[in-house]
């Protein structure tokens, strides 16, 4: 349904409602990078101005000034997980936040198999 001419979308707990994907220019798959959630994102010394204009890019350089996983960054801005991915690695490929993939330590294959199936417990939540 279409909201006439001067209404605007609100859920009265939520505010206004933006659909995810308008966000992303109607994106589902990223830049290229195999972010996931453990993924350590950061603003490097050097990093080149940034050129977009949407707010939560601006929002995430922000708050990468430190390191933060994505799950961070996705949790401070209050966007989904897929979302936050997409947006992460525009700014990725753009220059702006160098990251780093999660280290794995050295363990047996008994315990990679307990820290997966953590993992996909909490991908479910």
């Amino acid at each position: 349904m279409n909201p006439r001419p001067g209404e605007q979308w609100f859920d009265d707990a939520a505010g206004p409602l933006v659909r995810p994907y308008a966000r992303t220019g109607g994106r589902t798959m990223g830049a290229g990078h195999d972010l996931d959630m453990l993924t350590v994102v950061v603003v490097p010394n050097a990093a080149p101005p940034l050129r977009r204009v949407e707010p939560e890019y601006t929002d995430i350089v922000r708050l990468c000034r430190l390191p933060l996983s994505v799950a961070e960054v996705s949790a401070a801005l209050r966007l989904p997980l897929a979302v936050t991915k997409i947006l992460v690695g525009d700014l990725i490929s753009d220059g702006i936040l160098n990251f780093r993939a999660p280290a794995m330590p050295e363990t047996g294959s008994d315990d990679l198999n307990i820290l997966r199936a953590v993992l996909d417990g909490i991908r479910k939540l």
